[in-house]
């Protein structure tokens, strides 16, 4: 799909979409508890569609009316030997892994060449010391053998996902288990969401000292209604469209730790800003994107934004470079150069990567642009483009 935008001046009111990290862990709640659970607030985009996959896979029931899931759970008896079609969800798969291994057996993960790319190594090495045989391909990877309980220990500076699949499954074993996650530890407000929405499933976990969690075992999760809270991640890029925007649907006290995007948008306004997003580094795109259009920044704990759907840095000083902009890259550091910006002289390229893509349409929303591969938004948020529409931006849309 290619998407042109028009340059203009966005205005109006919108509603945050709901969080997709906060989705992923109460539909996995659901499907690990017994009886039926109704989840208010789900996107049908890829990476939801895959865990709702992975659900059935696991041998759970789900059902989507509109944006509500009914989920029949398994009571933590997981079906062995499923298929789980991970499409390009690294969520998704980093939270089945280690449920899949309740019940024993073989447990095939698939993907996207991509995702499999971006791996579950931390997953690999840990796991097999624990009796459990990894066998990767180019396009899916088999887990084999049986979660037990037990004393753990993960790297705190990989993807806090790995964390979230261990707390996810460990309560369900029937003796107690340690996980240590070790300093330092990055976007430990992710871990935060998790143990929040375990609890409001019954489940709980005592945190002894920091990042060292007592995980009590033969626990149940309990059916329950819930709805998902408004994605702080993804309103980064309507808040970043400007003042006349008001986003509705997000909690000021909310866990997720992307709500400081308002704070870090505004500190961008200004020269000098310096800004760490170790503890949120999916806003590295558009804050990339908004510096540029202002007085440029610094941005450091910036490490993992290589290992995304995208090299995500890469990607964004490629594309800037379209604009005018001039991105300085280094280990664990970016500098976004301030530059006057102009039009793009060439077509805009998504990377397959639907937050590349959004960062460039809010950029194109000031000084117009075209952006091939624009369908990447479907991974997170279809109404992405329509959204921009209803706040009054001109676009033409082909398929």
């Amino acid at each position: 799909m290619t998407v042109t935008i028009y340059p203009g001046r966005a205005a109006g009111t919108a509603a945050a979409p709901p969080s997709k990290s906060c989705a992923h862990r109460m539909l996995l709640c659901g499907a690990l508890a017994e009886g039926e659970s109704v989840i208010e607030g789900i996107a049908p985009s890829q990476d939801m569609l895959a865990t709702v996959d992975c659900i059935r896979a696991m041998g759970g029931a789900c059902r989507l009316e509109g944006d509500t899931a009914c989920i029949t759970g398994t009571g933590g008896h997981i079906r062995p030997g499923g298929t789980y079609p991970c499409r390009e969800s690294g969520s998704t798969l980093r939270f089945c892994i280690p449920p899949a291994l309740l019940s024993g057996g073989s447990a095939v993960f698939t993907g996207t060449p991509r995702l499999m790319e971006r791996g579950v190594g931390i997953y690999e090495e840990l796991l097999t010391q624990k009796g459990i045989s990894v066998s990767a391909a180019r396009d899916a990877v088999t887990f084999s053998g049986r979660l037990t309980p037990g004393d753990y220990t993960l790297r705190g500076d990989v993807s806090s996902q790995f964390v979230t699949g261990l707390l996810l499954a460990l309560p369900l074993l029937p003796g107690g288990s340690t996980l240590r996650v070790l300093p330092p530890v990055e976007s430990r407000p992710y871990i935060d969401i998790t143990l929040d929405i375990m609890v409001a499933f019954g489940v709980r976990v005592e945190e002894r000292e920091p990042n060292l969690f007592s995980i009590p075992g033969g626990q149940r999760y309990a059916s329950r209604r819930a709805a998902v809270e408004g994605d702080w991640s993804n309103a980064a890029f309507l808040l970043a469209l400007g003042d006349g925007v008001t986003v509705t649907g997000l909690r000021p006290d909310s866990l997720q730790g992307d709500r400081v995007c308002r704070d870090m948008l505004h500190r961008l306004e200004s020269p000098g800003a310096v800004l760490d997003i170790s503890a949120c580094p999916d806003l590295g795109p558009i804050l990339f994107a908004a510096a540029a259009r202002s007085c440029g920044g610094v941005f450091t704990g910036t490490h993992r934004l290589r290992i995304k759907e995208s090299d995500r840095i890469a990607a964004m000083a490629q594309e800037l470079s379209k604009f005018g902009a001039q991105i300085r890259e280094e280990e664990d550091r970016v500098t976004v150069l301030h530059r006057p910006l102009h039009p793009p002289r060439e077509v805009l390229d998504g990377h397959n990567d639907h937050r590349i893509v959004m960062s460039l349409a809010v950029l194109c929303a000031s000084l117009g642009g075209t952006i091939r591969g624009a369908e990447a938004v479907s991974k997170s948020w279809p109404d992405f483009f329509p959204a921009l529409e209803a706040l009054g931006l001109r676009m033409d849309i082909q398929p």
